[in-house]
């Protein structure tokens, strides 16, 4: 009786019974939805201040402020070489196993209407210059309000610099910054219960609304995107932990609440706060948590870079697209950067993908709607490995730093994680390693 009282374990019974309703009552698992949006949005108000917080307060207790400048350009480094990694993967699996010949789709007679607002969504984040001055917010308050995770980690950066301008001045502040980020770690410790009810609603409603019949029928492709997501993890993200000196199994071991609420909840950004607190209790220090882990939402998605290009190849092969190793080569510069930007929401790697096709431009749009029916499915997937290769990713700055606490990270790990919600870090944990 006492495992069912675990978090981990209330998730897992939340996503079978979702499942359950979503096979026997369709239309009532596609009525509980808003409890899995509801789950959602409870997490993201709170991302915001939390970023805030935490890295204006890390950057205004370090001590020497040419380390942000370095933190920030050896994450982007690793970021940058991660990702290429994935979407070559996710090419060359592509290719290797072509899951999408033998459809021997028309394009002709596809419904352009079924993808339109993915491609007017993607058409609407414009390019790279439109992209940068986005990166601004219109007043400090619209940042939170929007909940845009670069635009608050600009203002925290600018802020943390500030307060760090200020000498002794901006001790208190950036003290009051710490409790006043404790407060909204304890609001997380409290929404994060209501998990099992978010997983139950999200998983009834895509079993309800596309059922397993379009999960059968383009069980090729879920299935290479599944094994495919699982190979990066396992060899590549498994390596670069081994080479940094931890065992990836044992994180993901503990980790597993955020797996399973991100399994659930189908988002990425559903555990972000909790994924912050559990990096910093393992030893790296909050200035590089709080730097590395929200700017990898956005540019360190490896989940999503397989997804493209795997997901390209499959829609080029089912409508008879044949691309030359030269055109393969221009998908593989779009999606380096169409991939940049998005978010850890749910349908968010849908529109990256129509961005990418309209870059491309050989592979007709319309096609995007194959796999419509069955992008809910492989969102879990993508979303557990944003989610991994971020945790991943900071500890990996955090050793490449020298900042990394390598006898508490095997020790914590060795440990297991922290008993079920302890998720605020303890006061006692230092700022910066």
């Amino acid at each position: 009786m006492r495992a069912f009282k675990s978090l981990y374990a209330q998730v897992l019974i939340g996503i079978a019974l979702g499942v359950a309703v979503g096979i026997v009552w369709p239309h009532l698992g596609v009525a509980l939805k808003p409890l899995g949006d509801a789950f959602v949005k409870l997490i993201r108000m709170l991302i915001a201040p939390i970023i805030f917080c935490t890295v204006a307060g890390g950057i205004a207790r370090m001590s020497d402020l040419k380390s942000l400048g370095r933190v920030g350009g050896r994450a982007l480094i690793y970021f940058e070489a991660v990702s290429t990694l994935a979407l070559v993967l996710g090419l060359a699996v592509g290719a290797a196993i072509r899951p999408g010949a033998g459809f021997n789709v028309d394009p002709t007679t596809l419904d352009p209407a079924a993808t339109a607002e993915y491609v007017a969504k993607a058409r609407a984040t414009g390019g790279v210059a439109d992209y940068l001055v986005h990166l601004i917010p219109d007043t400090f308050v619209s940042a939170f309000a929007t909940g845009d995770v670069l635009q608050v980690l600009l203002l925290a950066v600018l802020a943390g610099l500030a307060m760090a301008g200020l000498e002794r001045g901006g001790v208190p502040v950036s003290a009051s910054l710490e409790r006043i980020g404790q407060v909204f770690f304890g609001i997380v410790r409290i929404v994060v219960r209501a998990a099992p009810l978010g997983a139950f609603g999200a998983m009834g409603f895509t079993i309800g609304k596309y059922g397993l019949g379009a999960l059968i029928k383009l069980a090729a492709l879920v299935g290479c995107f599944y094994l495919t997501s699982i190979l990066f993890v396992a060899v590549v993200l498994g390596a670069i932990a081994w080479a940094t000196g931890f065992s990836l199994w044992r994180f993901l071991i503990y980790i597993r609440e955020e797996l399973f609420i991100v399994l659930g909840a189908s988002s990425s950004e559903a555990v972000l706060p909790q994924l912050m607190a559990k990096l910093e209790r393992l030893g790296a220090p909050p200035a590089v948590v709080g730097l590395v882990v929200p700017a990898g939402y956005s540019f360190n998605l490896d989940g999503t870079n397989i997804y493209m290009t795997l997901a390209t190849l499959f829609l080029a092969q089912a409508t008879n697209t044949h691309l030359t190793l030269i055109q393969e080569l221009v998908l593989l510069g779009a999606a380096m950067l169409t991939s940049k930007g998005a978010s850890g929401v749910a349908g968010a790697g849908f529109i990256t993908l129509a961005l990418t096709l309209g870059a491309v431009g050989t592979i007709p749009v319309a096609a995007m709607a194959l796999i419509l029916g069955v992008d809910r499915f492989m969102s879990e997937c993508r979303a557990l490995t944003n989610v991994i290769g971020n945790g991943v990713a900071t500890l990996v700055v955090a050793r490449w730093e020298g900042t990394l606490d390598r006898a508490r990270l095997a020790e914590a790990l060795m440990r297991g994680p922290a008993a079920d919600g302890e998720i605020i870090p303890s006061a006692a944990d230092p700022l910066v390693g």
